[in-house]
């Protein structure tokens, strides 16, 4: 008679215990044991707890293969179903082996665990364990389709799911703030206070929730018709544009990709979008100050150039326009076509190819949690921006582009002062990539490893199918994980959680102007800024959406963090441990200059980061 240990953990998530007979059974290389109840003295899979059970057979089952459990109802009681976390068995030599679980069991759903080492597929022999990766990949495929969004953009998955009438405009900024007391934090009162600042408003390009849209500017694109003359009372006495631009001091914001999309109805009028640009300066205080805005892209004698000195409400509203389309930019592209549906696609790929049991899968299936739920309650809102995404994603979207120091390299900003975004997340980016290189070099210590692994390369090869459409290739694994990791994390946390902060207060960064660009100048008042802003109803029902994204919840797990057991090997755990330590290290590092900065930048701290695309 041979005994095993086995010692099960239930989830601490609401409703995660069970009343249910779980069953196990045993399969190993030579025999399996008998279907075993785990059943001790008192409750028994209760949120939350962990129990050991013993399961007996009539002789040592050899190399332990598979882990059978099943659930079966509790005389009538209707079914609650059981999240098992994990189940760690020891055999009688007392050789442990975990059996990652995280997931929900059902009645009559019989499920079989992998457990051991991660194993790619050409190391596994047995005809049982490569036909348990086709049936377990099999049925991924069948649950995970791809459905198409809209057209030219990365392909979703199939999955379905089943304050505010005022249309008052605000009166004054006076009464916009009262509306929103209850609702506020640090940085949203300093925008309030500084929103129509130049300073401020240039070090949002930087800094803000959008920092992917500014560039070196060493020439004036041919339809932006600025003027040394225009812009000279403006620069630093004794120099000029062409002077700055030859120095590396100008930058600007163009958003020609905007240019001729379509927008959405208001009122019975399409609405407009300001499509030129914004010229900025970093002045020898290293302030970054626009010096000149063109609302459309091409010249035309109703396109005016707007310039610091015209009036309070006109340059104002020049400004509140660009941000409008910096906003649009941010939320269609930066935020939904470069995380979500980057991510997503990588997501839906790793459950079509890799089973639970590759290397692979247990390392990025952490940074996968919760996004299909997060992308599937919000595709109805998606399909508005899907247009847009589709057109930059055809015409301007490169792997490169998703890699941040090639995007820093690429956009002229290496060495611009003051730039916390770029030098957190090429910290980042080091870290992560470092990691990522001793996760592939563990499990792939040749390049003819990579090759023979037919599921990774089905895994690439679904992703530059349906994901990046088949525009680009990575010949280098450790990068493309870089990347995927970093766009989950990092990327997702510098252009989600900064939202409510920097948009919370509409004027700042106006997700909806309802009057067209001004075509003349000196006829603006304060009455047409409230007449442009989104209404009251609008705000609300806008800034709700806002404070509610961007709150995070209990179950926050943070970069680095893995409470989901997917790998036992203790040099893999070591690598993991090492990866959390740097990110501790940063974290400190980014603290101790944030308690310095009048406006400090805490997007990209390690602990305040999620690890995975969830809200």
């Amino acid at each position: 008679m041979a005994v095993y240990t086995i010692a099960v953990t239930t989830g601490d998530r609401l409703c995660s215990g069970t009343c249910d007979y779980i069953y196990v059974t045993l399969i190993g290389a030579e025999g399996q044991s008998e279907r075993t109840l785990l059943d001790n003295w008192g409750p028994d899979l209760g949120r939350g707890s962990s129990g050991c059970y013993s399961v007996e057979a009539p002789k040592p089952l050899g190399e332990l293969l598979l882990l059978r459990v099943e659930k079966d109802p509790f005389f009538v009681l209707p079914e609650d179903e059981w999240f098992c976390t994990k189940i760690v068995v020891t055999t009688p030599n007392g050789e442990a082996l975990l059996f990652p679980c995280h997931r929900w069991v059902s009645r009559g759903g019989d499920l079989e665990l992998r457990g051991g080492p991660a194993r790619k597929i050409f190391e596994d022999t047995l005809p049982v364990l490569l036909e348990h990766r086709k049936k377990e990949l099999e049925q991924r495929k069948q649950a995970y389709q791809y459905a198409v969004l809209s057209e030219g953009l990365p392909k979703c998955n199939a999955f379905k799911t089943g304050l505010k009438d005022s249309t008052e405009n605000w009166k004054d900024f006076e009464e916009l703030k009262s509306l929103f007391c209850g609702k506020t934090s640090a940085m949203y009162d300093y925008v309030t206070a500084h929103w129509q600042d130049d300073d401020f408003y240039g070090f949002q390009f930087l800094n803000g929730v959008n920092p992917n849209m500014i560039q070196l500017c060493s020439q004036l694109p041919p339809n932006f018709q600025v003027t040394d003359a225009m812009v000279k009372p403006f620069l630093q006495e004794g120099t000029s544009l062409e002077k700055e631009m030859k120095k590396g001091n100008i930058f600007f914001c163009d958003y020609k990709t905007l240019d001729g999309i379509q927008t959405r109805v208001y009122d019975g009028e399409q609405l407009v979008v300001a499509t030129g640009f914004c010229l900025l300066y970093m002045n020898p205080e290293n302030k970054l100050r626009p010096i000149a805005i063109q609302l459309l892209q091409q010249p035309a004698k109703e396109n005016n150039i707007f310039l610091p000195s015209d009036s309070e409400t006109d340059w104002l509203l020049a400004k509140m326009f660009i941000k409008n389309a910096d906003s649009i930019h941010h939320q269609s592209i930066n935020h939904l076509l470069n995380t979500h549906f980057v991510v997503h696609g990588c997501a839906l790929a790793t459950l079509r190819n890799l089973p639970l049991i590759h290397p692979l899968y247990k390392l990025l299936i952490p940074h996968f949690r919760q996004t299909f739920h997060i992308n599937t309650l919000a595709q109805d809102r998606l399909k508005d921006r899907s247009g847009i995404s589709s057109r930059v994603h055809q015409s301007e979207s490169t792997y490169s582009s998703l890699c941040l120091p090639e995007n820093m390299a690429a956009r002229g900003l290496m060495s611009v002062p003051n730039f916390h975004y770029r030098d957190d997340g090429l910290e980042l980016w080091g870290h992560i990539q470092s990691f990522a290189k001793a996760m592939v070099d563990r499990y792939y210590p040749s390049n003819d490893d990579v090759i023979r692994d037919s599921e990774l390369q089905n895994w690439i090869k679904d992703i530059f199918t349906n994901t990046f459409l088949e525009n680009v290739r990575s010949e280098q694994l450790a990068q493309f994980i870089t990347m995927v990791i970093f766009r989950a994390s990092a990327q997702h946390a510098a252009v989600h959680y900064g939202q409510f902060d920097y948009s919370g207060w509409a004027p700042n960064n106006p997700l909806l102007m309802r009057k067209p660009p001004p075509s003349t100048k000196g006829v603006s008042t304060m009455e047409t800024i409230f007449e442009t802003l989104p209404n009251q109803g609008e705000t609300v029902a806008m800034v709700s959406d806002l404070w509610i994204v961007t709150t995070k919840f209990i179950d926050f797990v943070p970069l680095g963090s893995y409470p989901s057991e997917h790998f036992g090997e203790p040099s893999t755990l070591e690598i993991i441990r090492l990866f959390s330590e740097r990110l501790a290290s940063l974290g400190e590092k980014i603290a101790k200059r944030n308690a310095k900065l009048p406006v400090p930048y805490p997007y990209l701290h390690p602990a305040q980061m999620e690890n995975s695309i969830s809200v």
